[in-house]
């Protein structure tokens, strides 16, 4: 049995000949992105991982698969015009109860930087005024999202894409879109630990968080004290996690 919204038969073939024709975009060791021909546009076509027993259930019966949930939070971001990626359509395809292949059509969007390239300026020449302009512009894209009740869980520095417009203005898409929570009014706290991931930089936060206080009217000091204090939780917690992990691979060994 399959599910799909939007495809037709071009993008059926791509389906088919997906492991032996586009090319490599983004191979990680779950997912992969390659990149297609599609009616004279390049497009992206994400692979998700075949899930385990039980979540290939749960995606029969109870969840939406990340395909799905893709393609509708991207719709939703569109309607709202917030900037992601255009959605093209979705597939799965079943086995019996469980869910084996799921996929997610979007319009390939080629960017200037992502996000964590100001991290690392040498290597895409980007001047302490551009990251500064960038900073400012996060800040707004993400309070314009909490305004809008939407609460990006993916929110790090890899998923937000930067593109100059015409204007010589940046303007920010969201990537990776299948987890997001929708709320009718975002609390201060939930809009502040959606924030702790993107930098664990103290004098970028300081900047996020100026400029997040001039659109929100919250108090500097307390926006600050606020994300910093999660983004040195979150900080915490994941470094304490990768120890774990190399430990597991030293005692693998």
């Amino acid at each position: 049995m399959t599910t799909q919204i939007n495809m037709n038969d071009n993008l059926l073939e791509i389906i088919n000949n997906f492991d032996s024709s586009g090319n490599d975009y983004i191979i990680g060791n779950r997912n992969k992105i390659k990149t297609f021909d599609y009616n004279g546009n390049l497009i992206n076509v994400k692979s998700f991982q075949v899930p385990m027993f039980i979540n290939g259930l749960i995606y029969k019966f109870i969840r939406k698969s990340k395909a799905e949930r893709s393609f509708i939070n991207a719709s939703l971001l569109i309607s709202k015009n917030i900037g992601t990626p255009k959605p093209i359509a979705f597939y799965e395809k079943f086995s019996g109860l469980l869910l084996k292949e799921s996929y997610y059509f979007s319009e390939h969007l080629l960017p200037d930087y992502v996000f964590k390239d100001i991290f690392y300026p040498n290597k895409k020449n980007i001047s302490e005024l551009d990251i500064e302009i960038i900073l400012r512009g996060v800040a707004r894209f993400t309070f314009n999202l909490h305004e809008n009740g939407i609460e990006f869980l993916d929110h790090s520095p890899g998923n937000t894409l930067i593109k100059k417009n015409i204007n010589g203005n940046f303007d920010y898409f969201l990537v990776d879109l299948n987890r997001m929570v929708f709320h009718k009014k975002m609390t201060f706290d939930i809009r502040m630990k959606n924030l702790c991931r993107l930098t664990p930089s103290k004098e970028m936060i300081k900047i996020i968080s100026n400029e997040y206080a001039k659109i929100s009217g919250e108090s500097e000091i307390l926006i600050f004290e606020s994300i910093w204090k999660k983004t040195s939780d979150f900080q915490f917690k994941f470094q304490r996690k990768q120890r774990l992990k190399n430990k597991l691979k030293f005692w693998k060994k």
